[in-house]
Formats: C-alpha cells, sequence, structure tokens
C-alpha cells in the first residue's frame, strides 16, 4: 500500500492526479491538495467518474512549512509529488524534510521577486535529504524531465561521447485564441522574456531574449515550425552531468501572432514582475495579466494540433560521429479524450507520474537531491510507451540550426 500526496490542481495537476488514479496498483492512496480546495474536488470528482478510484482532498498553503508539515505528519505519504508553482519548491522541500517524506517535483526553485530560475537553492538540500535518508527527484515533466531521459538514454546506448545537444520544443496547437499560454501565464511570460543562455566551451554564453531564430521541420507530417533559441533549466543540470558536451541549445516554437501580443504587452509594462500603486493598492502587472488571460485548464477542449519535443545529440561512438534524435508526438484532441486535457499539461503530467513510479517502485530511491538525468534511463523510456507518450529514435545524416 502506498500512499501519495499530490500538492497543486491546475492543469498538470489534474493529469497527474488521473494518471496515479489509472495506476492504482503502484498508487494505493492518493491525497489532492491545494489551497484551493474545491479545485481538489472537482478533479477527484472527475477521477471517479472515469476510473472509479477515490480521491481523498485536503487544503493546504504550501507557502507555509509548518501547516503543510502538520499536514504531511498527519497524512504520513511515502511522497509528495509537487506540481505546484516553483515558487513553492524550497517550502515544499522543507515540509518534507521535517515530516520524513520523499520529494519530486516537474520545475526548478524560481524566486518570486526575480526573473531567474536555477537549480543552485535545491542542490544545496542535498546533505539535509542525504542525511534525512530521503529522495528529491527533480524536474520530472517533460523539459525538464522527458528530455533530460532522453539524453541519458542515447547517451546509454548510442554514444561513448555526446558533444553538442539541442532540445527542441514544438507546439503545433492552435486553441483559437488572439493570445493565450498553454501553461501558468505567470511563469510561461517570465521563462520567455528572460535573457537567453546557451552552454558552450564550458560556460554560459548569454544572448538577449529570443535573439536567435531557425527553421525546424518536426517529423512524421506535424509540420514546419519557427523555433527560438532560450534557456531552460535542464541546460543547467545536464552541462554538469554529461560534462564531454561542448554545447547545449533549448528552442521552442513561437508563433510571429504570439511574438507581436508579447511584445507589445512588453512595451506597456504588462509583463513587469515589480509591483505598481494603483488606487492605493500595489499590484504586480504580470500577475495582473494572468487574471486577464485565458485559464491554460481551460484550452483542452478548444486546442487542435500535435506537439513534437526531443533532443538531438551529435557524438562519437567507436571514433565516428553521429547524430541521433529521439522525440514524442502528442495529440491534443486525444489528450483531452483521455483526461481532459490539452498536450501540454498532458506531457508534464505523465512524466511526473512516470518519475512518482519509479520513485515509489525503489528504481529511483537513494537518499539526496537529484536530476532526472542521474538515474537509470531505462525502465521510464519504457514507462513512456506504456503510458501515453510513445517515443521514436532516429538517425539523422545532417543537422544544423546555425
Amino acid at each position: 500500500m502506498t500512499k501519495i500526496m499530490i500538492i497543486g490542481a491546475g492543469g498538470v495537476g489534474n493529469v497527474v492526479v488521473q494518471k496515479c488514479a489509472q495506476q492504482s496498483s503502484v498508487f494505493s492512496d492518493i491525497i489532492l491538495a491545494s489551497r484551493t480546495e474545491e479545485k481538489c474536488k472537482k478533479i477527484a470528482e472527475s477521477v471517479k467518474e472515469k476510473t472509479g478510484v477515490e480521491i481523498r482532498t485536503a487544503q493546504v498553503n504550501a507557502d507555509n512549512v509548518a501547516e503543510l508539515a502538520a499536514l504531511l505528519k498527519k497524512e504520513n505519504p511515502f511522497m509528495v509529488i509537487n506540481v505546484a508553482l516553483p515558487y513553492q519548491d524550497l517550502t515544499i522541500m522543507d515540509a518534507c524534510l521535517e515530516a520524513g517524506v520523499h520529494y519530486m517535483d516537474t520545475a526548478n526553485y524560481e524566486p518570486l521577486d526575480t526573473a531567474k530560475f536555477e537549480y543552485k537553492w535545491q542542490w544545496e538540500y542535498q546533505d539535509k535529504f542525504e542525511k534525512a535518508g530521503l529522495t528529491a527527484l527533480l524536474g520530472s515533466g517533460f523539459d525538464p524531465g522527458a528530455t533530460n531521459v532522453f539524453t541519458a538514454y542515447l547517451k546509454k546506448h548510442y554514444f561513448d561521447e555526446i558533444h553538442e545537444l539541442d532540445i527542441i520544443d514544438v507546439n503545433g496547437g492552435n486553441h483559437g485564441y488572439p493570445f493565450a499560454t498553454n501553461f501558468n501565464p505567470e511563469i510561461n511570460i517570465r521563462e520567455v522574456t528572460a535573457e537567453c543562455r546557451h552552454w558552450e566551451d564550458g560556460k554560459f554564453v548569454t544572448t538577449p531574449a529570443m535573439s536567435k531564430k531557425a527553421d525546424f521541420t518536426c517529423p512524421d507530417g506535424v509540420g514546419t515550425f519557427s523555433i527560438y533559441r532560450m534557456y531552460h533549466e535542464e541546460l543547467e543540470s545536464l552541462a554538469v552531468h554529461f560534462p564531454n558536451l561542448k554545447r547545449a541549445q533549448f528552442w521552442m516554437s513561437f508563433s510571429e501572432n504570439y511574438l507581436k501580443h508579447l511584445e507589445v504587452l512588453g512595451n506597456v509594462g504588462m509583463t513587469g514582475i515589480e509591483p505598481v500603486l494603483y488606487n492605493g493598492q500595489e499590484i504586480v502587472p504580470i500577475q495582473f495579466l494572468a487574471k486577464l488571460l485565458p485559464d491554460p485548464s481551460t484550452l483542452g477542449p478548444r486546442t487542435k494540433g500535435k506537439t513534437c519535443i526531443g533532443s538531438v545529440v551529435r557524438g562519437l561512438k567507436d571514433g565516428k560521429e553521429k547524430i541521433m534524435y529521439c522525440y514524442q508526438i502528442c495529440d491534443h484532441e486525444a489528450c483531452y479524450a483521455e483526461v481532459k486535457s490539452q498536450a501540454i499539461s498532458y506531457t508534464t503530467g505523465v512524466p511526473a507520474m512516470i518519475g512518482a513510479k519509479m520513485m515509489v517502485e525503489g528504481k529511483w530511491l537513494k537518499p539526496g537531491v537529484f536530476n532526472i538525468e542521474q538515474f537509470d534511463p531505462d525502465p521510464f523510456m519504457d514507462d513512456m510507451n506504456s503510458y501515453g507518450l510513445p517515443w521514436k529514435i532516429v538517425e539523422l545524416e545532417e543537422f544544423d540550426l546555425d
């Protein structure tokens, strides 16, 4: 009997609960907790209707370590799956340490008052988790997450050394709105507008946001898209754990419509993170903007098209250079039919379930703080094929985004 607690009742939280409920032999008791318990109850009702599995719910403020630790001590779950906001990673880790509970998340910590995200704050918990005999698994979403595992899998099975890595995230879906974000608007916009950093020759090189563009044709008829180089957190851990990397870049697709809206919003200050005084009250522009935009969890029934996300690796095998591409294609409409979600939440939520499954089954469980690529990729890759995210690997004759 394995009890887990999922914190966060947004679009990704819904997918994680649905997928965990489908594996009731692994996750025998599921508690969904959020600041707004009503959201949890709605998800629980949907799960009951689809699977017959009873999900218990709880109200908790994940910013309050004492409150969360008290709930964890009362329930005593095996682990916490954190799909709340990245701002809350450290308080949830603190509560897990106090309560003696394993921890897992899908995105690294980001300070609320600074548009900057990096792993140093969570990596500093290594000694605490190791001494407590607890595991903290970081970044078990898709990117970070599955793309890290793709890289590790390619290194294990196809290369002696890997020298270049390009992670390419294409969303070929269309939700029909003039402007909307596919996950939390505040996190999404902060991520896109941040300075670009990529790994090259042993250091991170900084360039202006969205300043490098390329065209990329996805396999299997998904289409050709404009992709832009940007910083993403998995580059930081992959550069550490694959020290032979000479260059590592992250690319994401954006439509001209999306970028034009974002440019205008930035020009008028609506993407700012510093509070401004309005009618005697302080408001944060980007938080106000998030309230005006469509809720990402409501995009599912409107979104059509496919995502294509993968890792292109160049390196050496038996002294010869080769290029391998591991990718996954996900259909927005198929995701909605299964779990009432668009593919962006689905591709994050399924790897979160699989990462938790790896921990519950003892395959990825040892004291300390670990990024997902530090464990054996094979069982995770097997489960991706089994639980809704089948992948492919092809060898490329050439590859150049310059």
